[in-house]
């Protein structure tokens, strides 16, 4: 019988005999916001879940999933309707909350694993305050940055660097073979308002020149898109995917094969 795996879904008792027996909490984190005219404000949150639940569900008896954070930090993106921010401070606290919550359950291995790129120096602190405060292992990653994405997109991507970036090449193929049904291509544009060959700007899988600055994205993008979407395809979108939940399996496994150090007070 295959363990159950979706927190949310288990008993309390299912809940302790999980963290008992070792398996790691995945805490899927990403952000309500705009992502063109063509792809609906939840993409970062279906995506990162999504990306998450597969691998979860490929190690079903060393994992459990936990409900997704559905909000994180987008103020830079309010000038678009859409989108829903919440403070740096107000994200912190809830997520090394949720993170403090689980350890109190008995998980002594979370990985948090993000889904929106603005989210991702909080999830950062949000991982070492767990190790902090709790003496817990907590560890956090960009979905797309997990082992093996970087190297399928690459193979796959048509479009030049930049192109995968927002509501771009990478993150519409993946909502194609999601839900089509919600994805309107002909309202699909490319959108470089920066310039991309100087390489000032990140690319999803080109990764990030030496500056690291956010801009509010009107100021970047007039449709909310920066990147090229018109080069997507759902095919793209499942091998994506598959190689996301794939990278997130192997941090599973890792974490669970890290032991906790023991700290030496020099005092």
């Amino acid at each position: 019988m295959t363990a159950l795996y979706k927190y949310g879904e288990m008993t309390w008792q299912q809940i302790k005999d999980a963290a008992a027996a070792g398996r790691v909490a995945v805490v899927p984190v990403a952000t309500i916001e705009d992502h063109g005219l063509h792809l609906p404000v939840d993409t970062d949150v279906l995506l990162c879940t999504t990306a998450c639940e597969r691998a979860v569900a490929q190690a079903p008896d060393r994992a459990v999933l936990v409900p997704p954070i559905n909000h994180g930090y987008s103020p830079h993106h309010m000038d678009f309707p859409g989108p829903i921010t919440i403070g740096a401070d107000t994200f912190i606290k809830y997520g090394v909350d949720v993170c403090k919550s689980l350890v109190a359950h008995g998980f002594r291995r979370v990985l948090i694993v993000n889904g929106h790129g603005s989210n991702t120096p909080f999830v950062d602190i949000i991982a070492r305050l767990t190790v902090v405060e709790t003496g817990a292992l907590a560890a956090a990653v960009n979905y797309w940055a997990a082992p093996g994405v970087r190297q399928v997109a690459e193979a796959l991507r048509d479009s030049e660097t930049g192109g995968m970036n927002h509501a771009c090449e990478f993150e519409t193929s993946i909502y194609l073979a999601l839900r089509p049904d919600l994805v309107d291509m002909s309202k699909a544009e490319r959108d470089f308002t920066y310039n991309p060959s100087k390489n000032y700007w990140m690319d999803l899988v080109g990764g990030e020149g030496p500056l690291v600055m956010m801009e509010y994205w009107s100021a970047l993008s007039r449709s909310g898109v920066m990147g090229d979407p018109t080069k997507a395809t759902a095919e793209k979108g499942e091998r994506l995917l598959a190689a996301a939940a794939h990278g997130i399996v192997e941090l599973i496994d890792e974490m669970r094969s890290r032991r906790p150090a023991h700290r030496v007070d020099h005092h």
